[in-house]
């Protein structure tokens, strides 16, 4: 899992095109949003677009997205648990 942790943040990173940040500057449990990296809904909705284009998964119930992606480990969490096993 910390390969995939260490992925997402890359991943992350590409995909909200944040300049001034580095993987390492993301921490496992850090939140995502408001006071962690300050994301917003936005972006929440390219993280929606990372799942399912890396990783091909899809979040079809919108009360899942605050808890998949509270933290970067939240995330790798629920990939683990939900990526089909041909992706």
């Amino acid at each position: 899992m910390e390969k995939l942790m260490s992925d997402l943040k890359k991943q992350i990173i590409e995909q909200l095109n944040l300049q001034d940040v580095k993987p390492e500057d993301i921490g496992d449990d850090q939140p995502l949003f408001v006071e962690g990296l300050g994301l917003d809904s936005i972006d929440a909705l390219e993280l929606i677009v990372l799942l399912q284009q890396h990783y091909k998964i899809k979040i079809s119930n919108a009360e899942d997205g605050p808890k998949v992606f509270r933290s970067v480990r939240t995330m790798a969490e629920y990939i683990t648990t939900h990526q089909p096993s041909n992706a």
